[in-house]
């Protein structure tokens, strides 16, 4: 039973990074993707089983460039979960990951944002200053649920949220 949960979670993590993907025209390579929350759930700096690590393992195959956010989760354990302790070479996942301070810098050009946790900072972020730094068509793939769908269209996001398609 629980190795078809583990199987399951696995599952839908790669359905999601797939999402992305697909609704970016069928390639990430060489785009930026800002990813918010790297901790499994917010108000923690726990990284055990997050999706953000799947997520962004996802993104560097697909040779994006991923610049990650989070209020609570150091980046050097950051570091720790993305070189799987050490087996990959810190080198290769710096070529193409950073660890911003702040969210509006880890979106400053980005050409998609992804919700990897649900923190609520993020729900009362400047999301029209996000908009105006970004490459455009700007991409929001929110994949905790947490933002007002309708008011990042009317500003202008391609919007996707777990569960619905694009608008």
């Amino acid at each position: 039973y629980w190795h078809a949960v583990v199987e399951m979670n696995e599952h839908q993590k790669d359905r999601f990074a797939k999402k992305v993907v697909d609704t970016m025209f069928n390639t990430i390579t060489g785009k930026k993707i800002a990813v918010l929350g790297f901790a499994f759930k917010k108000d923690t700096g726990d990284t055990r089983e997050s999706a953000a690590i799947s997520l962004v393992n996802h993104f560097r195959a697909e040779r994006a460039h991923v610049t990650i956010y989070d209020p609570e989760v150091t980046e050097s354990t950051i570091m720790l979960d993305l070189t799987n302790y050490g087996e990959i070479p810190a080198e290769s996942v710096q070529k193409n990951v950073k660890i911003a301070p702040t969210a509006l810098d880890a979106c400053l050009g980005a050409n998609a944002v992804v919700i990897a946790t649900e923190w609520d900072e993020f729900k009362t972020l400047d999301w029209q200053k996000i908009y105006d730094s970004m490459d455009k068509p700007a991409f929001v793939f929110d994949g905790r649920l947490i933002l007002d769908r309708e008011a990042l269209i009317k500003i202008g996001f391609k919007v996707t949220t777990i569960g619905t398609g694009a608008i």
